[in-house]
């Protein structure tokens, strides 16, 4: 496996994990493993997170923390990244937290299971995290296009409703623009 999730939160159970790293594996061409860190935040601190890394003084869903620059699209070599590299041996990508408050009032508002929109959220994350985004269209349909082949590969489309395993649409941060 190619990819390592940290995450020590019950709101990603262990096998939520794993499924979303077996997903990935193979998605970007390494020759290390590549690793990304989950975390979770009530509404006061993604709120001040929001403020204080991207001048945005209001809750969000998600908010992504990349640790390399300019890697969109690029195979990852080792010997690139000679200081990322963490204590396990891993490339370390960046860091992804969501609000599991409005993660669940999307959800509800939305009429699909929490799990399905925390899975969403976490996937987008990650994309940020490999230097994908949404500022044009063509970035958008570019990420857009990730993120569903990712929660293709866990079974996840947009076509389901309220199954217990599958993410699905948000409004603000991970957002309006999924246009779902």
């Amino acid at each position: 496996m190619n990819f390592r999730i940290y995450c020590e939160s019950e709101e990603f159970p262990p096998e939520n994990v794993r499924a979303l790293e077996r997903a990935m594996d193979g998605f970007v061409s390494s020759d290390i493993p590549l690793a990304v860190e989950f975390a979770f935040a009530d509404e006061g601190e993604i709120r001040r997170l929001n403020r204080e890394t991207r001048g945005v003084d209001r809750v969000t869903d998600v908010l992504s923390f990349p640790a390399l620059d300019g890697i969109r699209g690029k195979a990852l070599k080792r010997a690139d990244f000679p200081f990322d590299e963490d204590e396990e041996g891993n490339l370390f990508i960046g860091s992804v937290v969501v609000c599991v408050r409005r993660a669940k009032e999307q959800a509800e508002e939305y009429g699909h299971s929490y799990n399905r929109e925390l899975h969403y959220l976490l996937v987008h994350g990650v994309m940020h995290c490999l230097g994908y985004d949404h500022e044009t269209e063509e970035e958008r349909a570019e990420m857009r296009e990730k993120e569903e082949f990712i929660l293709g590969r866990m079974g996840i489309s947009r076509a389901d409703g309220g199954a217990e395993s599958v993410p699905g649409k948000t409004t603000e941060g991970a957002e309006a623009q999924r246009g779902l």
